[in-house]
This record gives structure tokens, sequence and C-alpha cells, in this order.
């Protein structure tokens, strides 16, 4: 017969509840306008998607941070619509030191490779994050 434990894991060192999701902490700042990154206070590195570890030296001691939501275009992709329509998917590198993947909302051909852009949050059922070109508004 197999003994059954009758500790919580939810309460150990180190467990992750959906509750504390750092996930989860990024998705409910968007539609606040917030955009979310961690920090690693070992090794100081800048880490972005959200993550349960620190990808450089591996610790699981990630602090959140807001960013100011400024950076600079790295890569573009122009994504055409069966309609015509068309829209930007950039790799953007925020002045934080992370870099992400978002859409910049503006005419294709004012989407470029180092450009400054805004964080610009979508609204709606399902808020993400969008960046708008510095300077436009």
């Amino acid at each position: 017969m197999t003994a059954v434990s009758s500790r919580d894991p939810a309460q150990e060192p180190g467990h992750t509840t959906a509750v504390s999701s750092p996930h989860l902490r990024y998705r409910e700042g968007l539609p606040k306008g917030i955009l979310l990154f961690q920090r690693c206070p070992r090794c100081a590195s800048a880490v972005f998607p959200p993550r349960l570890a620190c990808p450089g030296c591996g610790s699981a001691q990630l602090a959140s941070e807001q960013s100011a939501g400024a950076g600079t275009i790295y890569s573009v992709t122009v994504v055409t619509r069966s309609d015509g329509s068309a829209y930007s998917v950039c790799l953007i590198d925020m002045d934080e030191g992370f870099r992400m993947m978002s859409t910049v909302h503006a005419a294709a051909d004012q989407v470029s490779i180092g450009r400054r852009v805004i964080f610009a949050p979508e609204s709606g059922d399902a808020p993400r994050a969008a960046f708008a070109i510095a300077g436009d508004g």
C-alpha cells in the first residue's frame, strides 16, 4: 500500500500557482496599460517572456518590474492579408534590455528597423501588447 502525503505542494518553497504565475501577472497588467518584465537579482538579466527561472543563471528569484514602454524596432515583417490589408510584426528591443515580439500600429511603410516605438496596449476581451511609432500622436 502506498502512503498518501498530507503535505500541500502549493505551500512548498518555489511552487507557483496559477494565481502567482509570472505570465498571469504580465497579462493582468496589460488592460491597465502596464508592461511587465522580470529582472534577475543574481545576474541582473532582463527576462521576457515571463518565466519561472532565469535563462541566464537559473535563479528562481525573478522580480517583476514595470517597463517604461519605449524601445527600438530590431526586425520587422509585414504580413499581408488576403483582403490586401497589412500589419507589421516586429521584434522590439526594449530600453530595459529585453526583446519582445509584437505588432506596431502604423502604416507598413512607416515601420522600419531602428524606429523608436512606445507601448500602446490593445484593449478588449483579450488585451495584448502592441506599439505605436514614438512621436506620433
